[in-house]
């Protein structure tokens, strides 16, 4: 995590709030990863923006209850793709990145507003 934020040096990480699963080897290995990338961040002096899975889903399909393959489809028509990325885990990955652009294009658009 250190050399990819190092080679591409972000501005800001956006990550997924947990949700507790049923299956617990899953939450045990996404707490571990999103601690590492946790951990790296805070090293590197970034900001950390965290969105809950409603929040992703109404930014990138417009429902806050939609299924994992319509948030897949909707991210490969806003990207531009061929086919949804693949594995699931990197549609997911995009999928935050989108909910954050939208964040921050709200953000920045409110801003803009309170200083005219």
């Amino acid at each position: 995590v250190e050399a990819l934020l190092k080679n591409y040096r972000p501005e800001v990480i956006a990550v997924e709030e947990l949700f507790f699963n049923k299956n617990s080897r899953t939450v045990l290995a996404v707490g571990q990863a999103r601690g590492v990338v946790m951990l790296a961040a805070a090293q590197a002096d970034l900001q950390v923006e965290e969105y809950t899975p409603l929040q992703v889903k109404m930014a990138v399909v417009g429902y806050g209850r939609a299924e994992k393959r319509q948030v897949q489809e909707m991210v490969k028509v806003l990207l531009g793709l061929n086919r949804p990325p693949q594995p699931d885990d990197a549609a997911d990955a995009l999928a935050v990145a989108i909910c954050h652009a939208h964040s921050r294009q709200k953000y920045n658009l409110h801003m803009s507003r309170m200083h005219t």
